[in-house]
């Protein structure tokens, strides 16, 4: 009788030890990318940039990722493997990041252009390592969870990340006292300690590969050929879902950016918090925050994994039910820090990821034991839609909180649902150029919305801009400095001096990609009934063709 060699990836204590090692990377490069929103108000008012300079910044994440880089290192990773492709992509978004925290600092030159330019370079370096990384990751997951729990694995992986987007959100102006250098120099700090955690993981990923080598894996072995990205981009199921995650991300990565700042000018939100507002933790208020943050994404991962590990049913409701009680019992004691939270700009704009956070995890473990992956990513479209109506056209303030709300949970549904079945789609030695090439159809639609969306504000609000531009010319004029200038203008902002940015026209244009994403998702429904991928179907289910198919190979 032959005996099945066990390998490290079948312990879940090591599966799920390697998740949170390669989690610490996409923590730090998520809040990287998206800190910034947090402290724009701050960098108009203390940089003297614009809106449209502020998208420029941002825009330039993505340059390189535009231009192909990101297929380019898809590739390197089919062939040179996770392990030296994570070290040479990881060493660039780590430098990338340092290099703007410098210019961000005035080390070179504390010239409001040169600092800039600086800066963009940097992220232009970050964007180029950013997403390889985030690529690694995904690889990464699919190599130690592949028949096991692949898209809760995701979606945990994508939880951390969404934690760091909310974390950078939140917590830049804290930790940056009114000032940006402390915020970018910290956010760069963090992928520094994620860039160490890939090192430690990669001790695990050698031995690994030591105990598989011989054993079949799924799909061949041979060097990679254009014919297979040309395969691969001609695949109807992969060119929807490559399309859905464009338009979905168009529609919500960007408008992060600004939503603290639509907060501000729509609903009057505060942007500095009342001295009650925050939570003090050994005598720091970021502590004190970040243990609400953290404090959430325990209770979502809770609600997730411990009823899925009890056997009993009435021991499943039974932990859902204290899980849900403790919940409430936390919720309930911090009520009036929360209700300070939700009238200040920067944390109430952090319920778009803290949304992904609760539910990803839920969703991931919906489409691993019940499928239907198709169906939850056209109803992550229609909550898109429902969410940037309620910012753009509407006044209400409970609309926006449910739109926010929504938003988030959007942000859960399409990806928990989006990116395990691309591991059904495309065969494991092809995984690294797949997501390579959706990551770069994602950037192009990234780099247009970040730049569009700052540039339509600038040009559908010229009295702002023109307000703005006077105001500060007037202050420099009598002799303040950059940081007096910045507190006098945001006493301004606050006393409606200067007036508020209209945010209408410009979400109005990410209505139109929700659109869009759910005709998208559709068309991938219908093609995958032909292909037989089984999208719809709970992980590790075969679909009719695929057991036709290798019972064909057998028999060969």
């Amino acid at each position: 009788m032959e005996t099945i060699k066990r390998t490290l990836r079948d312990s879940p204590a090591l599966r799920w030890l390697v998740l949170i090692l390669i989690s610490g990377i996409t923590f730090g490069t998520y809040w990287f990318q998206d800190f910034f929103s947090g402290i724009k108000p701050l960098m108009i008012t203390e940089m003297g940039i614009t809106s449209s300079q502020f998208g420029t910044l941002i825009q330039w994440t993505t340059w390189a990722n535009v231009f192909g880089m990101i297929i380019i290192g898809g590739i390197i990773l089919d062939k040179w493997g996770i392990r030296l492709t994570g070290i040479v992509f990881g060493l660039l978004a780590t430098g990338g990041a340092a290099l703007t925290a410098l210019g961000a600092a005035g080390t070179f030159s504390t010239d409001t252009d040169s600092q800039l330019w600086i800066m963009m370079i940097g992220r232009l370096i970050f964007g180029s390592g950013l997403e390889i990384m985030c690529v690694i990751a995904m690889r990464t997951i699919v190599k130690w969870f592949k028949g096991y729990e692949l898209a809760l694995a995701m979606a945990i992986n994508m939880g951390f990340g969404r934690l760091g987007s909310t974390l950078g959100q939140a917590l830049s102006i804290d930790i940056g006292a009114g000032t940006i250098t402390p915020a970018v120099n910290f956010a760069a700090t963090l992928i520094g300690i994620g860039f160490l955690m890939f090192f430690i993981y990669m001790i695990f990923d050698v031995r690994l590969d030591r105990q598989t080598k011989g054993l079949p894996t799924d799909g061949d072995d041979e060097a990679f050929k254009l014919s297979d990205l040309v395969k691969l981009i001609t695949n109807k199921s992969f060119l929807f879902i490559a399309l859905l995650c464009v338009t979905f991300y168009s529609a919500v990565f960007p408008f992060m950016q600004y939503a603290p700042d639509l907060l501000i000018h729509k609903f009057n939100f505060t942007y500095d918090l009342p001295a009650n507002g925050d939570i003090v933790l050994f005598g720091s208020k970021v502590l004190g925050n970040l243990s609400i943050y953290l404090g959430l994404f325990i209770f979502a991962l809770a609600i997730t994994l411990v009823p899925s590990n009890i056997k009993s049913k009435n021991g499943k409701i039974g932990s859902i039910i204290i899980i849900l009680i403790l919940f409430v019992g936390f919720i309930y004691s911090l009520s009036d820090t929360l209700s300070l939270w939700l009238k200040n700009g920067p944390k109430t704009a952090s319920l778009i990821p803290l949304g992904s956070i609760l539910f990803t995890p839920i969703f991931g473990k919906i489409v691993d034991t019940k499928g239907k992956a198709a169906s939850l990513m056209i109803l992550g479209a229609l909550l898109l839609i429902f969410a940037h109506l309620s910012l753009s056209i509407f006044d209400n303030l409970i609309l926006g909180y449910l739109g926010l709300i929504s938003l988030g949970i959007a942000f859960s549904l399409v990806p928990a649902a989006m990116w395990p079945s691309v591991a059904k789609i495309v065969a494991e030695n092809r995984l690294g150029t797949a997501f390579a090439v959706m990551f770069t159809i994602q950037n192009w639609g990234l780099n247009a919305f970040f730049k569009g969306i700052g540039w339509v504000l600038d040009k559908s609000n010229p009295d702002v801009v023109a307000k703005i531009e006077a105001v500060r010319a007037s202050l420099e004029a009598q002799g303040l400095s950059r940081l007096q200038i910045s507190e006098k203008m945001q006493q301004m902002q606050v006393t409606h001096e200067i007036p508020s940015f209209n945010y209408t026209t410009p979400i109005l244009m990410l209505v139109g990609l929700g659109v869009l994403a759910i005709f998208l998702a559709f068309l991938l429904k219908k093609a995958d009934k032909k292909q037989g991928y089984g999208l719809e179907l709970p992980s590790g289910t075969r679909t009719p063709q695929q057991l036709q198919a290798e019972s064909q190979a057998n028999i060969e």
